[in-house]
């Protein structure tokens, strides 16, 4: 099983935009909170600059909550954001390369444009997070062979189950096996060895499997988590995955590094949290409160093992 990725040290002269400029796409009516659990996480997670596009109706909410990200207001259908907003979107995103990570889906409603965004985000060599109703949109497509590229998905077993058009049942009896298989599905479709079409290994496309043993794998390396507990089983709890690793995205590490520090250290935040407050009360946002302190704790693994 792989080892834990060491924190990179930062240097003395650096500046924010060298860790990454971080993008989450997210939010609707009634669903202020999840783009801003991710917002709040990526800068807590060492992003350099943090930025929110949600409908027009919800940005001032969405705003207020997160002071230290910038937000962007994109056209909506009075709920979701609209084909004319994910049209902004790319604009922004793909005509003026603003952002190095975007993350997709926190609260995002039904939004079935936001596929297409996704695709071209990628093929034009931009890393993506897809996860909630981004996975749920990319469910209801020909999702297949489309995600090649720096892309991680982090499903739960019931979207993963509709990605790979089984039950949540079949996956948690097989859940290495089914998080390998997507992982291989995301890449380019290519000739296999008798000449037929098959899906290739992506080589940067990961899925994320979360749930109890959370399982990292780009469809041969396999990950499996061991930090976490039952407390964490709570609303908001992967919008707060999303925004860790789409932070270490935009720090370079590579998308499997990237998932695999990201679910180490949100479950280690997820554990001095339940130490102090136990399972009952713990809430998404004692996540977030507590990835200073996971940090430092993963740091010292990465000063001992530099020792060595």
């Amino acid at each position: 099983m792989p080892d834990i990725p060491l924190l990179k040290t930062r240097a003395k002269d650096s500046h924010k935009g060298e860790f990454g400029r971080v993008l989450i796409v997210g939010g609707s009516k009634g669903m202020i909170g999840a783009p801003a659990l991710a917002g709040m996480a990526a800068l807590r997670s060492g992003a350099g600059l943090v930025t929110i596009a949600s409908p027009e109706c919800i940005q001032l909410s969405v705003a207020g909550l997160v002071p230290c990200a910038t937000s962007i207001g994109l056209k909506d259908n009075g709920v979701n954001i609209s084909s004319a907003g994910v049209s902004e979107l790319t604009d922004k995103a793909v005509g003026e390369r603003l952002f190095d990570v975007i993350a997709v889906g926190p609260g995002l409603g039904r939004v079935e444009a936001i596929v297409d965004f996704i695709e071209m985000c990628l093929s034009e060599g931009i890393p993506v997070v897809v996860d909630a109703d981004g996975l749920n949109m990319l469910a209801e497509s020909d999702w297949q062979g489309r995600l090649g590229g720096r892309c991680i998905i982090t499903p739960h077993p019931g979207e993963l189950a509709r990605l790979m058009h089984c039950t949540s049942s079949q996956i948690q009896a097989d859940r290495k096996g089914y998080a390998m298989e997507c992982a291989l599905c995301m890449g380019r479709k290519g000739e296999g060895k008798e000449g037929k079409e098959s899906y290739k290994d992506g080589g940067n496309s990961v899925c994320v499997l979360k749930g109890y043993r959370t399982i990292v794998t780009d469809g041969q390396k396999v990950y499996v988590n061991e930090t976490g507990n039952p407390g964490m089983a709570t609303g908001g709890s992967g919008d707060v995955l999303t925004g860790v690793i789409s932070a270490l995205l935009g720090q370079g590490y590579s998308c499997f590094d990237s998932a695999v520090l990201g679910v180490y250290v949100h479950g280690l935040a997820g554990d001095l949290a339940c130490d102090k407050l136990d399972e009952i009360s713990l809430t998404a946002r004692d996540l977030v409160d507590f990835l200073p302190e996971a940090f430092i704790k993963t740091r010292a693994l990465s000063d001992r093992e530099n020792r060595h």
